[in-house]
């Protein structure tokens, strides 16, 4: 916790400039602290020369753990439809609220829903939470924060779970601030520890070198991020019943900023990434952009969507939108090809989780072998070809 001792404050202003947050101002001659924007850096403690700044160690947002329940999944909606990813989340959420023996509370924002609340019961919520509100209709961080801090503080979940797409990536640290908590994005595993009921938050680290396990043990929610296709959704019970909750909440339109212009389809996708059953990627042997018309052909004579490594990316051969690794997206197709791709770990976590991979590249000793169920030892522009050919017949 922080606060500013006012009877010592000189209203010097030497802590304004400090803060990386512009949390700080001075008002009246005294300094005054954003909470919803400090962070507890403590950058600003050390430059104030009468020590009028005052960081304790106290559990501000802890409070009482005993008051959180629970496990809560943000889940997502496009023009009214669920979002794919929501199903993965709520299925691995399932399984730590049974560990816990506590409920999972779906929350659903958005208006004029296409798809039915009931398929999220379905699916493993025990109570789906609704806000319908036309500012919630479309994507927007200010509102999506302010709606979702209110549901948090009134059902204190104990862990809240959200999908690590562009949505959840961009308002759910907002959220981790304002509700004063730790937030683990791009998570690629999720238990409870059995001794102490702490959610333990595995990710990539250094690189994907290595596999860090977070905990946060003194504050709540517990939140985390996770990658698409990671966890599998259970199987659709339709004689599984729940409750329904319509929530109000309070928008403070003074305090979104931003404006919803369009929605813009991309066009180079003729199959989506991260919902084909096969995925042909390119990497760095494919030596230029125009050499992804080898590989579009071979995924439209499979139906398949076509994929790219970061170094292809980089080297702007083809849009970011089609990079898959640990900064790009994660798959689980039924058939990955991987064309000309090293296999740099940081590749691997995108994809390892592929039922069958198929690599294609003329150095015997690249590292995407060792991955790889069926690995040919070629010219990727001789193979690509025979393969084509062979398929068309």
């Amino acid at each position: 916790m922080i606060k500013i001792i006012f009877d010592k404050c000189i209203g010097c202003g030497k802590c304004v400039p400090v803060c990386p947050y512009h949390a700080i101002i001075l008002e009246d001659k005294k300094a005054i602290i954003d909470l919803n924007g400090c962070t507890l850096c403590g950058a600003c403690v050390p430059e104030c020369p009468v020590d009028a700044i005052n960081i304790s160690k106290e559990q501000d947002t802890a409070k009482n753990l005993a008051d959180y329940s629970g496990v809560m999944v943000f889940t997502e909606q496009k023009n009214g439809d669920i979002m794919p990813i929501s199903f993965e989340i709520l299925g691995k959420a399932r399984d730590l609220a049974d560990d816990l023996k506590k409920e999972v509370i779906a929350v659903l924002f958005g208006f004029n829903f296409k798809d039915k609340p009931e398929k999220l019961i379905h699916h493993g919520a025990d109570k789906v939470i609704i806000v319908e509100d036309p500012l919630l209709e479309k994507f927007l961080d200010e509102p999506y924060t302010q709606a979702l801090y209110q549901i948090v503080n009134k059902y204190k979940p104990e862990i809240l779970i959200s999908g690590a797409t562009a949505i959840g990536r961009s308002f759910l640290p907002r959220l981790a601030v304002a509700l004063h908590t730790g937030l683990t994005a791009d998570c690629t595993d999720l238990h409870i520890c059995p001794e102490t009921h702490d959610l333990v938050q595995t990710r990539p680290a250094f690189g994907g070198n290595i596999m860090a396990q977070i905990r946060s043990e003194n504050y709540r929610p517990q939140m985390a991020t996770v990658r698409h296709k990671v966890f599998d959704p259970l199987p659709e019970d339709t004689n599984r019943t729940g409750e329904i909750i319509n929530e109000k909440v309070t928008l403070n339109t003074t305090k979104i900023v931003s404006k919803f212009l369009q929605s813009i389809k991309d066009e180079t996708q003729q199959v989506k990434l991260t919902e084909a059953d096969i995925i042909v990627t390119g990497g760095r042997g494919l030596k230029c952009a125009e050499n992804f018309s080898l590989l579009r052909e071979l995924a439209s004579t499979l139906n398949a969507a076509v994929g790219a490594s970061r170094a292809a990316v980089d080297a702007g051969w083809i849009e970011y939108s089609h990079q898959v690794g640990q900064t790009g997206k994660t798959v689980k197709p039924k058939v990955y090809i991987a064309c000309g791709v090293s296999g740099a770990v940081q590749h691997l976590v995108g994809m390892q989780s592929s039922d069958i991979i198929v690599a294609i590249n003329k150095d015997k000793d690249a590292p995407i072998f060792k991955a790889a169920d069926v690995g040919i030892v070629g010219d990727l522009f001789e193979v690509i070809p025979q393969l084509i050919k062979e398929l068309s017949k």
